[in-house]
């Protein structure tokens, strides 16, 4: 089962419910007839869809912490959702469950460059808070490939990051403070513009926290001065395992580019139809290196990037000669997952991370998958740092592909744990991975974790049925036992 058996009692007092939210909110901000709500009924795993109890839209941090209150006073369930680009099912809503929505806080409250920060709701996009200060020369680093369409907050629940997160960091290392509402209807503030805190991480913990212990209603992140120069590198390889190895041979080297990212035969020739970006289509594989900083220093490690892949096996090397050629070559990294909806009536976008020297082996192990499973997949990730994207190819309208494609993704995911590496990089566990969390912790782990979030949610109404396979009451944490079996099959409607 996906989801938590619905609790009839909750359904039974919906029309009470939806009455008491819609007397604490302004006209337009409660959301209950089921056309309407049907836009809210998946995320970006949309082989799953789920119709919420009703939608709340709140306007202010203060109505966010009365919708919480009240939830918490009448054991109602609350989903956060910002965006709802999740791929892990993460913002999947419950049938007995308040969806509460973070579109309506879209501003960016401040600009401080002599701090470098920007201080925004947590409804802006990615992309928006770069846009906000690239005219002063400052960017904001982490760039997930959703980025014109993702939140910032959803960034914060996911821990996103992006093709430059091997030199920049993903959003925990870019993140300066946040302003939360928990269960109980606290308002928060934890962090602000300096770098570290004094105390508790509790900034950390809620990074990457998946909405389980509270709803981010502001975000202060990091910004930084756009480097002096930017080239980058376009290198073919006549096998996957030759980019990968060559991925290892850079790093080995002490070279940390800004950016590292590879492609394999389907997702360049998907990307270079799309796009047109100019990638070799002859090519088994695609390595896009960037090198940032001072002229000098990106020229010579141009030079020493492009020996190594040499030796390494490349075929083909073309290094960007203008601002222009190097944006045209990420924008085809950028257009991959919807390019390669060109080549697929569906897929399945998976996340896992290995240790870099484990890429060759894991794309060996991949190929063999595909086979067993007899569906195409093509590999889009962030190289440098080992985060894998395989995309699984399938067609839902055959009977039966779906639940292969999803069998396919879970022996990815316990490949990537077996090799050293872990269940996700920065989709976030959701429903999506949430049964094989026994394959990475033990139940000890999985004890310490739910303990937390007691502390934070005691009656388990933020975001249940996500992450854990088995949530226990507070009080059973010492008899924990997790199942170690496959992805189930859903019992609610697919498309």
């Amino acid at each position: 089962m996906l989801l938590p058996n619905a609790d009839q009692g909750i359904l039974d007092r919906r029309a009470e419910i939806v009455s008491a939210l819609k007397s604490m909110l302004p006209a337009g901000c409660v959301i209950d007839d089921d056309k309407s709500m049907s836009a809210f009924d998946t995320d970006g795993l949309s082989a799953y869809r789920n119709q919420p109890l009703v939608v709340v839209l709140p306007e202010t941090t203060q109505q966010v912490a009365d919708v919480m209150r009240w939830c918490r006073d009448n054991a109602v369930k609350i989903v956060p959702r910002g965006a709802g680009t999740s791929l892990s099912g993460g913002a999947i809503p419950l049938s007995d469950g308040v969806l509460l929505g973070l579109g309506k806080f879209n501003k960016i409250t401040e600009i401080d460059y002599e701090n470098r920060a920007v201080t925004a709701q947590p409804g802006v996009t990615n992309l928006g808070i770069t846009q906000a200060v690239q005219d002063e020369g400052f960017y904001y680093a982490p760039d997930p490939s959703s980025q014109i369409a993702c939140s910032i907050g959803g960034n914060i629940a996911e821990n996103s990051g992006g093709v430059h997160c091997l030199k920049y960091g993903l959003t925990t290392n870019n993140v300066l403070g946040i302003e939360m509402v928990t269960m109980d209807g606290e308002i928060l503030r934890l962090g602000g513009k300096h770098l570290d805190a004094d105390g508790f991480d509790i900034l950390g913990v809620m990074t990457g926290s998946e909405g389980l212990l509270g709803v981010v209603t502001e975000v202060t992140v990091r910004i930084l001065r756009k480097p002096a120069s930017q080239r980058a590198l376009l290198v073919g390889f006549d096998s996957a395992q030759e980019g990968g190895q060559a991925v290892s041979d850079v790093i080995a080297a002490g070279i940390i580019p800004a950016g590292m990212e590879m492609m394999d035969g389907p997702a360049i020739n998907a990307a270079e139809d799309f796009v047109g970006a100019g990638y070799p289509r002859e090519a088994a594989a695609l390595l896009i290196v960037e090198l940032d900083g001072p002229e000098t220093e990106v020229d010579f490690l141009i030079n020493a990037v492009s020996e190594i892949v040499k030796k390494a096996g490349a075929t083909s090397i073309r290094a960007s000669t203008s601002e222009a050629e190097r944006n045209q070559f990420w924008a085809g990294r950028k257009s991959a997952f919807p390019a390669v909806g060109r080549i697929s009536p569906d897929y399945l976008c998976m996340d896992g991370t290995i240790p870099r020297k484990a890429l060759p082996e894991m794309l060996t192990r991949m190929a063999s998958m595909s086979q067993k499973y007899g569906l195409r997949v093509a590999n889009v990730f962030h190289a440098g740092d080992g985060n894998l994207h395989p995309l699984i190819l399938f067609d839902a309208n055959q009977p039966g592909e779906l639940e292969r494609a999803e069998e396919f993704g879970a022996d990815i995911l316990r490949n990537c744990v077996a090799l050293g590496g872990v269940l996700t990089g920065e989709h976030g566990v959701g429903v999506e991975k949430r049964d094989l969390m026994g394959e990475m912790f033990t139940e000890d782990d999985l004890k310490q974790q739910q303990r937390l979030k007691c502390a934070f949610d005691p009656q388990h109404l933020l975001n249940p049925g996500k992450v854990f396979p088995v949530l226990h009451r507070c009080a059973e944490l010492g008899r924990l036992h997790v199942h170690h079996g496959k992805l189930p099959h859903p019992d609610i409607p697919r498309f």
